[in-house]
């Protein structure tokens, strides 16, 4: 069984339909100002995040009407949680001892503000997947001292910012939000509102939370409406949206955790993720070897369904499967090997359109040469250790995925090694560039969402995913969903 990030079940009672990406490259966000004040000593607020970089990253700030009095709640540089409470210049704090740097997986993310409480420990709450953040595990510890003060926040006329913050460093939320719950006059324990343990696995997952009482500017973002993605669920708080599409409604959500390209596993700072980690740049000169992206998730069985757009210097591209992610360790600034650098993948090469395989630098006849906006299906069949791939709907060299004919094996050098059976055991869905001066950009959809608007629309059998074409019969988009049935 792989190793799997985020929820793990066939059915989690209840099942979150859709998340909002914010790329912040777009300066995207959300933002809402009150017509009256609500409670500014009691408040909740609850949401589940998907990071996509590390750094600054803003999740709400209301920002005031001057540099004395402002609220932040955000990862901060070194990327811990913190909120900031300023008012008068003097600022109260929680920060966390701990880091936050999984790019992979969902946080539930819950921020208890009561400045009232007669608790100074109680006055600022965090809990982190159903789990309150002990105070010998936070390092700013001045907001016990905010007795009495009233936030910025829900204050009439100051604006509320979703995944962007103004004052000091201007930033923007780079990832994935859902579920998000501002409860106004209200800061009880969060652990029965919002989500609970599932019995089986322990995982702490969503609930229903649409019967709260959210009080005086209150508000629920389900991000269901992808043509209104401020939409308030629970009535008329609702939020504006600046610089976001339809596009950036998903489906990768808490329930049912979806691949994209791995934050985590850039070798080079000249490479670059963006769009949800679905767009994938690459430097346009390379120290050493060829630069690649990697799904976060591999698996060790079942048959598995992606597809791939290049959109600059396809020529130079190579899509298809690996069983390896060394980094270059001879490369200057620490660049990585190409996917089938030592004979640990396999793919369809741009330059020619053929099966290309390394080792013995083989290249196979299997299709033509591809063209930029041209679309690469890739269906991997580990239990069978074949691989086929599709150009623009149809699949190359008379392959059918779905009877097995015309399969190109996991054999990849004289020698017979075989990726299906190296290494790690475990593969993943993989692109590179391979030419040390182009600069290809790379456009995943693993199903959970895509980069550019998907035209026709098609799930896989168990109903999972949005894909340009159809999924052959079998196979499956890779979420959390589908491992836990075919992995």
């Amino acid at each position: 069984m792989p190793s799997i990030l985020g929820a793990n079940t066939l059915s989690s009672g209840f099942d979150v339909a859709n998340s909002l990406r914010f790329n912040d490259d777009d300066s995207a966000y959300l933002d809402k100002t009150p017509s009256g004040d609500g409670s500014r000593v009691k408040w909740t607020w609850s949401g589940w995040v998907k990071r996509c970089s590390f750094g600054h990253q803003p999740i709400f700030s209301t920002p005031g009407n001057s540099g004395n009095i402002y609220d932040e709640f955000y990862f901060n540089s070194t990327d811990k949680i913190q909120y900031s409470a300023v008012v008068s210049g003097t600022q109260y704090a929680l920060r966390t001892a701990r880091k936050f740097r999984d790019t992979n997986a969902w946080y539930h993310i819950v921020l208890i503000f009561d400045s009232n409480n007669g608790t100074a420990s109680d006055r600022m709450q965090l809990w982190v997947n159903g789990v309150r953040t002990a105070e010998a595990d936070i390092e700013d510890t001045t907001f016990k001292d905010a007795q009495n003060y009233n936030s910025a926040t829900n204050k009439a006329s100051y604006v509320t910012y979703l995944g962007r913050v103004s004052t000091n460093t201007a930033a923007y939320f780079d990832g994935y939000m859902a579920e998000v719950v501002f409860q106004n006059d209200n800061a009880d324990s969060p652990v029965d509102k919002f989500g609970e343990f599932d019995e089986d696995s322990g995982i702490w997952k969503p609930i229903n939370v649409s019967g709260l009482s959210l009080g005086t500017n209150g508000s629920y973002l389900d991000f269901e409406d992808s043509s209104d993605l401020g939409n308030d669920k629970s009535g008329s708080n609702n939020w504006s949206s600046n610089n976001l599409a339809a596009t950036d409604q998903m489906t990768d959500t808490p329930t049912n955790n979806f691949a994209t390209f791995n934050g985590n596993l850039k070798y080079s700072s000249t490479m670059s993720l963006a769009e949800g980690n679905l767009k994938g740049t690459t430097g346009s000169s390379h120290e050493a070897f060829f630069q690649s992206f990697f799904s976060t998730i591999g698996v060790s069985a079942g048959k598995w369904y992606a597809e791939f757009k290049v959109t600059a210097q396809a020529s130079h591209a190579l899509i298809g499967i690996s069983a390896d992610m060394e980094s270059d360790a001879n490369g200057s600034n620490g660049s990585a090997y190409s996917f089938i650098y030592k004979g640990q993948g396999l793919g369809i090469y741009g330059t020619n359109g053929k099966f290309f395989h390394t080792d013995s630098n083989t290249q196979v006849s299997y299709g033509s040469a591809l063209s930029n906006n041209d679309i690469i299906g890739v269906a991997m069949d580990v239990d069978n250790q074949e691989v086929y791939f599709s150009e623009n709907g149809t699949f190359l060299n008379s392959g059918n995925p779905a009877s097995g004919a015309s399969k190109t094996g996991g054999v990849v050098n004289a020698g017979g090694r075989n990726i299906f059976s190296t290494g790690s055991g475990t593969l993943f869905f993989a692109v590179a560039d391979f030419d040390q001066s182009a600069q290809c950009v790379f456009e995943a959809n693993f199903g959970g969402g895509s980069v550019s608007a998907i035209s026709s629309g098609n799930a896989d059998a168990n109903g999972h995913g949005n894909f340009e074409y159809a999924v052959p019969s079998g196979y499956f988009a890779l979420c959390t969903k589908n491992l836990a049935e075919h992995g």
